[in-house]
């Protein structure tokens, strides 16, 4: 079932104040009701849902110096936002165990990249990748820039060789380019040899081009089997997430029957524009945003947990 979220772009911009407090409790709110909390203080601004501050708050959520916080609120009004994105914790010291999802692994699993589509956290935390490279934005660059917003991107050569140099700059703001094939095969349709040349083949080019070999390779629409793994652990790889949400300009897509978010999320999206879209890639993060700032997430890097 597809859930839509629609956008309202005269909505007012609220921003977040109280929205570095501790994190409430782990319950989404329905997706029909995406509405900030109301408590106001003096000023009248509205804290996220489930940012209430605390004198108890842990260091990882006490506020960020007043400069840099003045800053992040100045851009999530530039960018239109509904209320500033929320400060992620500090990177675990001690990475979780990554193991692959329930019914997702494959026959001789053991050794091979796992396929999961969440990280274990108890932090209220979502990690957004992106897929492909078909869209080129300079504007998006610079409002992730901004904002401030780590994310993770998946690259295949076919899409992105019209200009190497887009996400050579991507690259130099921080984010890690990984591996999703030369040509965004279906997988599971080509021979192991196959399909080794289309992923050794795409951590081949994201070396020459941008000097470091990935160890995170995700499958063309999320479809692998045991020759997959094989092939990406061959080529280096050691782990393959897919998703557990997808983000669109307008709406969003779950997996879960019950269309929530979950800690440790992590949520696809694409370099789409208003030629496969109902609008641009500024548009989906603002969609992103308000909805993870809304329940209370922040965003955080998933190469920091891995």
């Amino acid at each position: 079932m597809r859930v839509i979220v629609q956008n309202d772009k005269r909505r007012a911009f609220r921003v977040n104040l109280a929205g570095l407090g501790v994190r409430g409790g782990l319950a989404a709110l329905a997706v029909a009701a995406l509405v900030s909390g109301c408590a106001q203080d003096a000023s009248g601004v509205r804290p996220a849902s489930g940012q209430q501050p605390s004198a108890h708050a842990p260091d990882a959520y006490a506020s960020e110096p007043r400069a840099a916080h003045a800053a992040r609120v100045a851009a999530a009004r530039r960018w239109n936002l509904e209320q500033v994105p929320l400060a992620p914790p500090p990177p675990p010291a001690q990475k979780p165990v990554i193991t692959p999802r329930e019914g997702f692994e494959v026959t001789g699993q053991e050794g091979l990249p796992p396929v999961f589509t969440t990280v274990p956290t108890k932090e209220k935390v979502v990690f957004l990748t992106i897929d492909d490279g078909a869209e080129k934005d300079p504007e998006f660059l610079r409002m992730m820039s901004e904002l401030k917003i780590p994310y993770t991107a998946f690259l295949s050569d076919y899409l992105v060789r019209d200009d190497y140099g887009y996400f050579e700059d991507m690259q130099s703001r921080g984010v890690t380019l990984n591996n999703h094939t030369l040509n965004h095969p279906y997988l599971p349709g080509l021979s192991y040899a196959e399909q080794k040349r289309e992923i050794c083949g795409m951590q081949d080019v994201i070396e020459e081009r941008y000097g470091k070999r990935p160890v995170l390779f995700r499958p063309p629409y999320g479809n692998y089997n045991r020759d997959t793994l094989r092939a990406a652990k061959a080529c280096g790889i050691r782990y393959a997430p897919i998703w557990n949400e997808e983000v669109f300009a307008d709406h969003w897509e779950y997996r879960e029957w019950d269309r929530r978010i979950r800690p440790g999320d992590i949520v696809l999206t694409h370099f789409r524009g208003p030629g496969d879209w109902g609008g641009t890639m500024r548009d989906m993060v603002r969609e992103f945003l308000d909805k993870v700032t809304a329940e209370g997430y922040a965003v955080a890097r998933l190469e920091d947990y891995l």
